[in-house]
């Protein structure tokens, strides 16, 4: 059943004190990126009021863990605006509808996933793949700001040709809003550095604001963010009957794999740090309604966010009821207090994403890569590359296709082993690992670490054979150990029929020890347990030498 109310009850009452503090911390550090995330994808400000406040209550009844704050992160908003860049979309309430249904797409996505157990898909890209994909859309990020960083209105997209625009606008930079946007983003570099107990962005909002009202900074021809809506919204359905429905879903499936995996990636992290267990399965349903919720009250697709989650947790939230009492901060503070918002600078938002981004390039997770495995390492500097070159929609598919291209690498050549008996000790050891080790009379038993399938069958079928032929004459028996091959298909299963068949015309039979009930069941239907040349199938290793080795000895006889 679906979880109601998980992560609130049962309540104790000691928790209170804890989950309001938390919660007042959670809506202080929301507040700057609730007004600076939305200007990623070109949607108003108050969208990222009613995403954070209205996610927050959905989580809170549907999600599965006391401890995570959901809320939005640069890489979602970052896909979504590729996606609304991709749409005809006419006017700003055509881009708030669209971005909201896409929430609505996300969330049904992950209610779905997490009701048919497919938790693991969001694990889809791996962590080497991810980072690279999360540091170029940092980048992307990055140069994305330099409108907002100059007061230039920056046409381009990609990499290149933004840096090349404002190089040619050159004259145009209003050094008023760039001379601020240093400022700003040189304090938020001082905070960080001095670790302060607010939040950097926090006080940048409030430094920003108190600066523009005093210095009249919308006179002096500084752009600001404008009036926010009053009230909250209303729950409604999008009205998305213009927009096209494929790319809808192929947008929503893009922003899903994309911010379910990094949710569920930085989830993991802050349990195995705080000690407590994260379900992926739940977590999936979780998320659903936090996106489901978000998209009927007009915001956008959301996920887990660090930055609130780890306040939450150094605050000592108990249970979701601080996500609540920061979902309340947040909508009094949209209700009353939103024309204090009004003169916030654009340079300043420019300022607090600039800096977020670069704090999103894990420039020690790309060293640890590197030094663990340079082909990881590769495959991640690719996503990089497809998500700051291609843009980030085809960054998706570049890092999907980098990691099939990647599994599919490992699994094209399984590690193998020739396998001997050590005088006067049991088992079975590897013979490259230990010298001493030697085959038994007239058998040959070798080892394959990993599935036989169509992509690799051929090189599989070259390694049989050379074995074979490398064999010391008299060898009558060519055992194979497949304990590790877990799966086996009808081309592997055909394969091994010639093999035998080949091995057979050598002087030599075929064997198979501990094969497991899958990969047994699809050789028994392709008949290889049958004929003139049936292989014989064993328990275990052990039993196939025993048993050969009588054979053996009665043949001889």
């Amino acid at each position: 059943m679906l979880p109601i109310a998980e992560g609130l009850l049962p309540y104790r009452w000691e928790w209170l004190r804890f989950d309001v503090t938390a919660g007042l911390a959670i809506a202080a550090v929301a507040i700057p990126s609730a007004v600076a995330y939305p200007a990623i994808a070109g949607l108003p400000a108050e969208v990222g009021f009613y995403a954070s406040i209205l996610s927050l209550v959905g989580y809170a009844l549907f999600g599965p863990s006391r401890k995570l704050i959901v809320g939005p992160d640069a890489a979602s908003m970052t896909v979504l605006a590729a996606t609304l860049a991709s749409l005809p979309l006419e006017n700003a309430a055509d881009r708030v509808a669209a971005a909201a249904a896409l929430a609505l797409i996300v969330g049904i996505f992950s209610v779905v996933a997490g009701r048919l157990g497919l938790g693991l898909v969001a694990s889809f890209l791996s962590r080497p793949i991810l980072i690279g994909f999360i540091s170029g859309i940092s980048i992307s990020i990055l140069v994305g700001q330099i409108g907002r960083l100059t007061g230039v209105r920056i046409e381009s997209e990609g990499l290149v040709l933004p840096l090349l625009e404002i190089i040619r606008k050159a004259s145009q930079i209003h050094w008023l809003t760039l001379a601020f946007a240093a400022a700003m983003f040189g304090l938020l570099v001082l905070l960080a550095r001095l670790r302060s107990p607010i939040p950097g962005p926090l006080v940048v909002v409030v430094v920003a604001v108190a600066a523009s009202a005093f210095f009249d900074f919308e006179g002096r021809g500084m752009k600001i963010i404008g009036s926010l809506p009053g009230g909250l919204p209303t729950p409604v359905l999008p009205s998305i009957g213009r927009l096209p429905l494929q790319e809808l879903l192929l947008g929503g499936a893009a922003i899903w794999l994309v911010s379910v995996s990094s949710g569920l990636v930085g989830a993991r992290s802050f349990g195995a740090k705080d000690g407590f267990k994260v379900d992926a399965d739940r977590e999936l349903v979780g998320f659903g309604a936090a996106n489901i919720f978000s998209g009927l009250f007009s915001g956008f697709p959301i996920t887990t966010s660090d930055s609130r989650t780890a306040i939450n947790l150094a605050a000592g939230g108990r249970s979701q009821l601080s996500g609540l009492v920061s979902a309340a901060a947040l909508a009094i503070l949209l209700v009353y207090l939103n024309d204090a918002l009004r003169v916030l600078p654009h340079a300043a938002l420019g300022a607090i994403l600039a800096f977020a981004a670069l704090s999103l390039i894990d420039l020690q997770g790309l060293r640890e890569t590197w030094r663990i495995s340079r082909m990881e390492f590769g495959f991640a500097l690719i996503s990089m590359w497809g998500a700051i070159s291609l843009g980030v929609l085809s960054g998706v598919v570049i890092a999907i296709a980098g990691t099939l291209l990647y599994v599919l690498l490992k699994e094209m050549r399984p590690r193998d082993a020739l396998l001997g008996l050590v005088p006067g000790r049991p088992g079975f050891y590897k013979i490259h690992r230990m010298p001493s080790a030697a085959p038994p009379p007239g058998m040959v038993l070798f080892m394959i670490q990993g599935s036989i399938l169509f992509f690799n069958a051929d090189y599989i079928r070259s390694r049989l054979e050379d074995v074979a032929k490398a064999a010391p004459s008299g060898t009558s028996w060519f055992v194979l150990d497949a304990s590790a091959v877990a799966q086996v298909d009808m081309t592997a299963a055909a394969m091994l029929m010639q093999w035998r068949a080949d091995l057979a015309a050598m002087g030599q039979r075929f064997a198979v020890a501990e094969l497991h009930k899958e990969p047994r069941d699809i050789l028994d239907r392709a008949g290889f347990f049958e004929g003139p040349n049936a292989a014989p199938a064993f328990e275990d290793l052990e039993d196939a030498v025993r048993s050969l080795a009588s054979k053996r000895a009665d043949s001889s006889v």
